[in-house]
């Protein structure tokens, strides 16, 4: 499937927490660093994500804030 989001980050599932219609999906990238993302557990389902599966988190957002440290 092509898309038009050019912000993915390659990572391993390091963990899939569902909680009734929604889930908690933690990448882990090849650095170490942790993306988290909450889906819908149908997707989940439907994709069939689990613990060791090697997914991209592609990211397109119409907004993208920065705060300094």
């Amino acid at each position: 499937m092509a898309l038009s989001a050019r912000n993915r980050i390659h990572g391993t599932v390091r963990s899939v927490e569902t909680s009734g219609l929604m889930a908690e999906v933690v990448v882990e990238t090849p650095d170490g660093q942790s993306v988290t993302a909450i889906i819908t557990s149908g997707s989940v389902d439907r994709l069939g994500i689990a613990e060791g599966d090697e997914v991209d988190a592609v990211v397109k957002a119409t907004e993208v804030m920065i705060e300094k440290a």
